[in-house]
C-alpha cells in the first residue's frame, strides 16, 4: 500500500518539508490510544534468531535506522514501533546550527537515490539529550556526532568531546562522523594522522568512565583501498569498538537519471540504490582485510531483503537504513527481518 498509493503523493511534494510533515503525522499518531500497539503488530517481527550482541550491546534485532533521519532524537518512540532494533540519531554538534541553505534535499526517483548537502542542521546535543532523557522505549540508541560548521579542523576534537559528555548519559554507542560531504573540510579529518589524534583522546575519556560505551567511525565509501588499510589500522590502534560503513558518496557515476536533472541537484551527498554495490564492496574489503577483528554496521543502499543479506555475507553484523525506508516504507524493517530468520 506504501508503495502504491501513499508514496506517489508524498513525492509530489518538496522532500524535506514532506520529511518533517511525515514526522509530525507520525508523533501525532503515536498519542492517539492503540495506535502504537496496532503499528507494532503491523511492522514488528520478534524472533530468538535475530537477536544479536555486539560490542557488548544486545540488539532484538539486526536492522537499525541511520543517522540523518531523527537528528535531534524527537522520535525515538514512535521509530521503535516500526520494528528497529535500534535508532541512530544526529549528527548532533555542540551548538544549534540551521544546516545549509534551502533546498538540500533531493529525490532521484528513476534510481531510488536521494542527495542531500543538509550540513548538520540540529538543534545541538543539550537538546538531544533533554529528549532522550525523557523517552520511554527502552530500544538501543546510538549518538552521531559531529563539529559545527564554523569550527576549525584544528580545534574540532573540542566539539566531539562535548557532544560526548553531553549525551554519554542517554545513548547506548557513540558514532564518529567525519565523513560527510556536506560540512567543508570535514573529510580531511579522515586521514590517518588526525583520525588518530581525535579517536584516541576520546576513547581515553571513554575508558575513564566507570561504564564505556562502544565508539564507532563512520566512513565514507570513497575512500581508496589504501585509505580503508589505514582505518583499519586505526581502528585496531585506538581500541573503538568498529566501523559503520559507508556514508553518502559525492561519485555520481552510473545514474538513470538525467544529467540536467544531477547538475540542477547539485552539490551533495548520494544515497540510496546507486551506493549499495560500493557499500557491500567496502564492508567485505574491511571484514576480510582485518580477519573480522571489529564489527562493522553495513548501511548503504538497502532496499530489499537480498540486499540486506548481501550486507551480512559480505561481513557486516548489523544494518541500517535510511533511503530504502524513505523508498519501501516502512513494512522493509519486517521484510528484511524475516529473510535473515529464512537465510
Amino acid at each position: 500500500m506504501y508503495k502504491i498509493l501513499i508514496s506517489p503523493i508524498l513525492f509530489l511534494f518538496d522532500a524535506e518539508r514532506i520529511h518533517y510533515f511525515v514526522c509530525e503525522l507520525l508523533q501525532f499518531a503515536f498519542k492517539i490510544p492503540f495506535v502504537p500497539q496496532i503499528l507494532r503488530s503491523l511492522y514488528t517481527y520478534d524472533h530468538p534468531d535475530l537477536v544479536q550482541e555486539v560490542a557488548g550491546l544486545k540488539f532484538r534485532n539486526p536492522v537499525g535506522l541511520a543517522a540523518g533521519f531523527d537528528k535531534n532524537a524527537e522520535m525515538v518512540d514512535e521509530l521503535e514501533a516500526l520494528g528497529f532494533g535500534f535508532i541512530e540519531i544526529g549528527t548532533v554538534t555542540p551548538r544549534p546550527q540551521p544546516g545549509n541553505e534551502k533546498p538540500r534535499l533531493f529525490r532521484l526517483k528513476k534510481d531510488k537515490a536521494l542527495i542531500n548537502r543538509m550540513g548538520f542542521n540540529n538543534k545541538g546535543a543539550a537538546v538531544a539529550a533533554a529528549k532522550l532523557a525523557n523517552r520511554k522505549s527502552k530500544i538501543l540508541v546510538g549518538g552521531n556526532i559531529g563539529k559545527n560548521k564554523d569550527t576549525p579542523n584544528d580545534k574540532a576534537l573540542d566539539d566531539y568531546l562535548i557532544c560526548f559528555r553531553q549525551l554519554f548519559d542517554v545513548v547506548d554507542y557513540f558514532v564518529v562522523n567525519v565523513s560527510s560531504p556536506n560540512t567543508p573540510g570535514l573529510r580531511d579529518l579522515q586521514e590517518k594522522e588526525p583520525l588518530t589524534a581525535l579517536l584516541r583522546e576520546l576513547q581515553k575519556k571513554n575508558t575513564e568512565k566507570f561504564n564505556p560505551k562502544p565508539i564507532f567511525l563512520k566512513i565514507a565509501p570513497d575512500l581508496t583501498l589504501s585509505q580503508l588499510d589505514d582505518i583499519i589500522d586505526i581502528v585496531k590502534e585506538t581500541g573503538i569498538a568498529g566501523v559503520i560503513a559507508t556514508n553518502t558518496t559525492i561519485s555520481r557515476a552510473d545514474l538513470r537519471t538525467s544529467q540536467a536533472e544531477i547538475e540542477a541537484a547539485g552539490a551533495g551527498g548520494l544515497s540510496g540504490a546507486p551506493l549499495a554495490h560500493r557499500a557491500t564492496e567496502v564492508i567485505r574489503y574491511i571484514c576480510d582485510k582485518s580477519n573480522h577483528a571489529f564489527p562493522v554496521i553495513g548501511v548503504g543502499g538497502i532496499g530489499s531483503a537480498k540486499e540486506a543479506i548481501d550486507k551480512k555475507n559480505a561481513g557486516a553484523s548489523l544494518l541500517q537504513l535510511y533511503t530504502g525506508f524513505i523508498y519501501e516504507g516502512p513494512g522493509l524493517v519486517k521484510d528484511i527481518c524475516k529473510s535473515l530468520v529464512r537465510k
